[in-house]
């Protein structure tokens, strides 16, 4: 276990509606994996702990994979609202953000971002991809001081990763490959695999 995978959790979220697939995309399987599963095990290459987000947890529990920590929600709130409770459990000082519908994830790739944490400056909440229309906030590494900041912006009702990104400093990561970032939304999508 290399000293960084020590330093970093990670949060797997697990909790939309699926609505534009039609089923539930976190068990659409991929190469005969579920797309939950797969993601877990990116994270787990990553992470020296790994939550999993979801209303669902009696519907993944069977095939998260083994030292993944389901973090029950009442009820889907949106992708900020579940990072917030996810990082409520972190006791690393990073956290790597996953969504469950990335099957083109490269793990040597995050590592490598995980590789450039110690560079980050301290005032940065977070690195994450950046493409013309704004950050990528389901791949990338938050500092799990951030919560605070997070809390407070939910609070006074803020949703938004984009409009919570753009309060404070966030350094971009470079990327080279953006289908690693493909993100799995509709039949079409599935296809396109």
């Amino acid at each position: 276990m290399t000293k960084n995978r020590l330093n970093i959790s990670a949060i797997v979220l697990a909790g939309g509606q699926s609505s534009r697939m039609g089923r539930d995309k976190a068990l659409i399987a991929i190469a005969g994996v579920p797309m939950i599963q797969q993601i877990c095990q990116v994270a787990q290459a990553c992470a020296a702990e790994v939550y999993v987000v979801t209303p669902w947890v009696e519907k993944y529990q069977e095939i998260l994979p083994n030292n993944c920590h389901p973090i029950a929600e009442s009820q889907p709130q949106g992708p900020l609202v579940g990072f917030a409770r996810g990082l409520n459990q972190v006791k690393t000082d990073w956290v790597l953000l996953l969504a469950c519908d990335l099957p083109k994830l490269k793990v040597e790739v995050l590592q490598a971002w995980a590789e450039r944490l110690a560079e980050v400056p301290e005032e940065a909440i977070a690195t994450l991809p950046k493409n013309p229309k704004g950050w990528e906030p389901l791949c990338g590494f938050y500092r799990r001081s951030c919560l605070p900041l997070l809390n407070e912006f939910i609070k006074d009702g803020g949703r938004s990763f984009q409009d919570w990104l753009a309060q404070h400093p966030v350094v971009e990561i470079p990327i080279s490959d953006w289908e690693m970032l493909f993100n799995c939304n509709t039949p079409d999508d599935i296809a396109r695999l």
